[in-house]
């Protein structure tokens, strides 16, 4: 299975209003966190997500999180 390119140790926190998003996998987006449709040369897709509340929100920059797609720490392990 492919590796998405880290594009950030770290998370990306952003406040995101009430909507749908789409979340970058593969890391190869130019608009990080979010996709811009970069993956299409690679086997990874978006990940769309629905914010119901709006507020700040650590999103995984570094593609490798378990609790996709927010951080939880996998970077630190990198």
């Amino acid at each position: 299975m492919p590796e998405p390119k880290v594009a950030k140790i770290g998370p990306y926190v952003q406040y995101a209003e009430v909507g749908t998003y789409h979340w970058c996998a593969c890391g190869q987006s130019a608009k990080q966190p979010f996709c811009d449709g970069s993956h299409k040369v690679t086997s990874f897709v978006p990940l769309q997500v629905e914010v119901k509340e709006a507020g700040n929100l650590p999103w995984c920059g570094c593609k490798h999180t378990k609790s996709q797609p927010y951080c939880d720490g996998a970077h630190t392990k990198l």
